[in-house]
Protein backbone atom coordinates (compact mmCIF):
# COMPACT_ATOMS: atom_id res chain seq x y z
CA UNK A 1 0.00 0.00 0.00
CA UNK A 2 1.32 3.43 -0.94
CA UNK A 3 0.46 6.74 0.71
CA UNK A 4 -3.22 7.61 0.77
CA UNK A 5 -4.03 11.26 1.23
CA UNK A 6 -7.26 13.03 2.19
CA UNK A 7 -8.43 16.45 3.29
CA UNK A 8 -10.79 17.49 6.06
CA UNK A 9 -12.23 20.86 7.01
CA UNK A 10 -14.04 22.28 10.04
CA UNK A 11 -14.73 25.98 10.70
CA UNK A 12 -11.52 27.71 9.55
CA UNK A 13 -9.28 24.65 9.99
CA UNK A 14 -7.93 22.51 7.16
CA UNK A 15 -6.27 19.12 7.72
CA UNK A 16 -4.23 17.23 5.12
CA UNK A 17 -3.58 13.60 6.04
CA UNK A 18 -1.17 11.03 4.61
CA UNK A 19 -1.98 7.46 5.66
CA UNK A 20 0.52 4.60 5.34
CA UNK A 21 0.78 1.13 6.81
CA UNK A 22 2.72 1.11 10.05
CA UNK A 23 2.46 0.76 13.82
CA UNK A 24 -0.04 3.47 14.80
CA UNK A 25 2.01 6.65 15.15
CA UNK A 26 0.27 9.98 14.53
CA UNK A 27 2.54 12.91 13.64
CA UNK A 28 0.99 16.38 13.30
CA UNK A 29 3.20 19.15 11.89
CA UNK A 30 6.35 17.16 12.82
CA UNK A 31 5.17 16.67 16.43
CA UNK A 32 3.54 13.62 18.05
CA UNK A 33 -0.18 13.85 18.79
CA UNK A 34 0.29 14.04 22.58
CA UNK A 35 2.51 17.13 22.14
CA UNK A 36 0.31 18.85 19.54
CA UNK A 37 -2.97 18.08 21.38
CA UNK A 38 -2.13 17.89 25.11
CA UNK A 39 -5.84 17.43 25.92
CA UNK A 40 -6.82 13.75 26.10
CA UNK A 41 -10.32 14.67 24.87
CA UNK A 42 -8.96 16.09 21.61
CA UNK A 43 -6.67 13.07 21.20
CA UNK A 44 -9.75 10.86 21.61
CA UNK A 45 -11.66 12.92 18.99
CA UNK A 46 -8.82 12.49 16.48
CA UNK A 47 -8.57 8.73 17.06
CA UNK A 48 -12.33 8.03 16.93
CA UNK A 49 -12.42 6.70 13.31
CA UNK A 50 -9.41 4.44 13.99
CA UNK A 51 -10.94 3.08 17.20
CA UNK A 52 -14.32 2.51 15.51
CA UNK A 53 -12.70 0.29 12.88
CA UNK A 54 -10.18 -1.14 15.40
CA UNK A 55 -7.20 -0.26 13.19
CA UNK A 56 -5.45 2.18 15.55
CA UNK A 57 -2.16 0.24 15.50
CA UNK A 58 -2.28 -0.66 11.80
CA UNK A 59 -1.66 2.72 10.12
CA UNK A 60 0.82 5.58 10.49
CA UNK A 61 -0.61 9.06 9.99
CA UNK A 62 1.25 12.22 9.03
CA UNK A 63 -0.93 15.34 9.11
CA UNK A 64 -0.54 19.01 8.28
CA UNK A 65 -2.96 21.40 10.00
CA UNK A 66 -3.66 25.00 9.06
CA UNK A 67 -6.01 27.67 10.42
CA UNK A 68 -8.70 27.58 13.06
CA UNK A 69 -8.45 26.73 16.74
CA UNK A 70 -7.54 23.48 18.42
CA UNK A 71 -11.13 22.14 18.51
CA UNK A 72 -11.72 22.85 14.82
CA UNK A 73 -8.34 21.38 13.94
CA UNK A 74 -9.08 18.18 15.85
CA UNK A 75 -12.45 17.72 14.12
CA UNK A 76 -10.97 18.53 10.69
CA UNK A 77 -8.31 15.90 11.34
CA UNK A 78 -10.98 13.36 12.35
CA UNK A 79 -12.82 13.92 9.04
CA UNK A 80 -9.61 13.64 7.02
CA UNK A 81 -8.63 10.38 8.73
CA UNK A 82 -12.10 8.93 8.12
CA UNK A 83 -11.93 9.89 4.43
CA UNK A 84 -8.46 8.33 4.09
CA UNK A 85 -9.64 5.08 5.73
CA UNK A 86 -12.53 4.89 3.25
CA UNK A 87 -10.07 5.31 0.35
CA UNK A 88 -8.12 2.33 1.72
CA UNK A 89 -11.19 0.14 2.31
CA UNK A 90 -14.55 1.34 0.86
CA UNK A 91 -16.50 -1.26 2.86
CA UNK A 92 -15.76 0.72 6.05
CA UNK A 93 -17.77 3.73 4.87
CA UNK A 94 -21.09 2.50 6.32
CA UNK A 95 -19.63 2.03 9.81
CA UNK A 96 -17.98 5.46 9.77
CA UNK A 97 -21.09 7.17 8.41
CA UNK A 98 -23.21 5.55 11.14
CA UNK A 99 -20.96 7.20 13.75
CA UNK A 100 -21.14 10.54 11.90
CA UNK A 101 -17.47 10.77 10.94
CA UNK A 102 -18.06 11.11 7.17
CA UNK A 103 -20.19 14.25 7.42
CA UNK A 104 -18.50 17.65 7.11
CA UNK A 105 -19.83 19.98 9.79
CA UNK A 106 -20.56 23.08 7.68
CA UNK A 107 -21.30 25.49 10.53
CA UNK A 108 -19.22 28.65 10.22
CA UNK A 109 -19.05 31.84 12.28
CA UNK A 110 -21.48 34.45 10.99
CA UNK A 111 -19.85 37.73 10.05
CA UNK A 112 -20.24 40.91 12.10
CA UNK A 113 -22.66 43.42 10.57
CA UNK A 114 -21.91 47.16 10.47
CA UNK A 115 -23.64 49.26 13.11
CA UNK A 116 -24.00 46.31 15.48
CA UNK A 117 -21.80 45.03 18.30
CA UNK A 118 -21.78 41.41 16.98
CA UNK A 119 -23.38 39.44 14.16
CA UNK A 120 -26.98 39.62 15.46
CA UNK A 121 -26.77 41.43 18.78
CA UNK A 122 -28.11 44.99 18.85
CA UNK A 123 -27.22 47.91 21.03
CA UNK A 124 -29.63 48.52 23.90
CA UNK A 125 -32.77 50.37 22.77
CA UNK A 126 -33.38 53.70 24.48
CA UNK A 127 -36.85 55.18 24.20
CA UNK A 128 -35.74 58.60 25.51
Amino acid sequence: MEKVNAIGRRKAAVARVYLTEGNGSIIIDKRPIDVYFPSSILQYVVKQPLNTLEVADKYDIVAHLDGGGYKGQAEALRLAIARALVKVNPEDKAALRKEGFMTRDAREVERKKPGRPKARKRFQFSKR
